[in-house]
């Protein structure tokens, strides 16, 4: 299990532990997966109603591909906790909660202050999601 130093849920924290994509369809009592670069989390679509927890691995900050995973799992309807787990940075916080991370584990624990600066920082923002439920700056324009 990791450390998570921040979430963003008001149920129980889950800690089960997380087995990888490939091995998740055969274990049939699995609640928990993680994803790794390069699995695809489209594979999990169908099984999204025994998730609790879905664990999405960032080994390097400059890979970017955990973000599509939580956008394509939150669009698809999955309301279980979404973790990111890795090497996490102060600038990819409030990216990955509009993604859908409700949930933060990062390798190195990351300054409290700097962190909620992060995850409040940005007041408008140019893509809708139906995350965090803000309008589109330019709906809000052209509304």
């Amino acid at each position: 299990m990791v450390d998570v130093q921040f979430r963003f849920r008001e149920d129980e924290a889950v800690n089960d532990p997380a087995v990888t994509v490939d091995s998740f369809g055969e274990q049939s009592n699995a609640t928990a997966v993680r994803i790794e670069p390069g699995d695809d989390a489209r594979d999990l679509l169908p099984h999204l109603n025994r998730l609790s927890l879905v664990e999405v691995s960032f080994p390097a900050w400059t890979d970017g591909r955990g973000y599509s995973s939580a956008r394509i799992l939150r669009e698809a309807g999955y309301a279980g906790e979404l973790r990111a787990v890795g090497d996490l940075v102060i600038d990819m916080l409030s990216h990955l909660k509009r993604c859908g991370f409700d949930a933060f584990a990062p390798d190195k624990a990351l300054n409290e202050q700097d962190a909620q600066n992060a995850f409040d920082r940005w007041e408008n923002v140019y893509q809708a999601t139906g995350v965090d439920g803000r309008q589109a700056i330019w709906a809000k324009r052209h509304g």
